[in-house]
């Protein structure tokens, strides 16, 4: 009885921010859904997308639903690893001085790494440690990030000047990449009218709370798969891997190298995420499907032929998909 009204009242929590969401951000459902998936999934966020699609809305939206502290950052050439993590500082009281560590824009439940590739490798790497461990270490001292922790980093995919691709070990920290497309002609009309007939953006009031986060995690680790779909999962990641007797042709011939087992593992859990969204009891095919893409397009690594020919880790993707059969 416990678990139903666990369940129950879980799903009810993520419907309203659903709803939440869908009332500020005008299309863009499967962008929502994925990003609630991520948070789900205790999984992390790539926005990928030109300008002025919403993708800074949807995530200061996300915050306001859940009524917890939301920083944005905003990756710039200049930006050091000490301006997103904190530093320690001199302290002078009644005469004596000692270090104190004060808190940078890294220490809240939702950060948003604006324009992510702008920055320097070096200041993009002082984010590794908080999106895995959720821990930040500072001279010798680890200090725990509060719990639900998300980061969700957008990025221009067409200006390209005075940007820093992302390595793959950072790639490999997000759990979905999600592409923002432009929105539909009544979609866009919509928008239109919502942002020039109003003063301001009327944000909602908190539907959800960190608690009730941190209990539907808890149901979704618990929605079963079955060994067979787990096995089709490892299937699907290692036919990413030129090397591996389960690649299609197009993999052997463009890619360099395939996804890790962290891709296996982000989808899965999404693939939970996804079928407890869904209503359902079980991890279904189709929810597989539903993930593959946003989990796996970001973890492809080209070759100089794919690369040269204009190889793309989506098309790529799609062919591996019609390949590997479920079985």
């Amino acid at each position: 009885m416990t678990t139903e009204v666990s369940l129950t009242r879980a799903f009810d929590a993520f419907s309203r921010l659903e709803k939440a969401l869908g009332e500020v951000i005008v299309g863009q459902k499967d962008v929502t859904r994925r990003t609630l998936i991520a948070l789900l999934s205790r999984g992390n966020v790539l926005l990928e997308g030109v300008p002025g699609l919403g993708k800074t809305l949807l995530v200061r939206t996300l915050s306001h639903s859940l009524g917890l502290p939301f920083s944005r950052i905003q990756f710039t050439p200049d930006l050091m690893p000490t301006d997103i993590i904190g530093t320690n500082i001199i302290r002078e009281t009644g005469g004596d001085r000692r270090f104190e560590f004060s808190r940078g824009p890294l220490f809240a439940n939702i950060v948003l790494a604006d324009e992510i590739n702008r920055a320097t490798p070096k200041t993009q790497s002082a984010l590794l440690e908080a999106m895995e461990e959720r821990t930040i270490t500072v001279a010798g001292t680890t200090y725990a990030l509060a719990e639900p922790f998300i980061v969700l980093a957008t990025q221009n995919p067409i200006e390209m000047e005075g940007t820093y691709p992302l390595p793959e070990a950072q790639l490999d920290r997000f759990m979905l990449k999600i592409s923002v497309e432009y929105p539909s002609l009544d979609e866009l009309v919509r928008i239109t009218t919502l942002n020039t007939e109003v003063a301001d953006i009327v944000f909602p009031a908190p539907v959800a709370t960190a608690q009730d986060i941190l209990d539907a995690r808890s149901v979704v680790r618990d929605v079963p798969i079955a060994a067979g779909l787990r096995e089709y999962v490892a299937r699907l990641v290692l036919a990413t891997h030129p090397g591996s007797a389960q690649a299609p042709a197009m993999v052997r011939d463009f890619v360099q190298y395939g996804a890790s087992p962290r891709a296996a593992i982000a989808m899965i859990r999404a693939a939970k995420a996804h079928a407890f969204l869904c209503g359902e009891v079980h991890v279904r095919p189709s929810d597989i499907e539903a993930v593959f893409l946003p989990a796996l397009n970001h973890r492809m690594i080209l070759n100089f032929k794919g690369e040269a020919e204009g190889a793309s880790s989506t098309t790529i993707l799609r062919d591996v998909w019609q390949k590997v059969p479920v079985l």
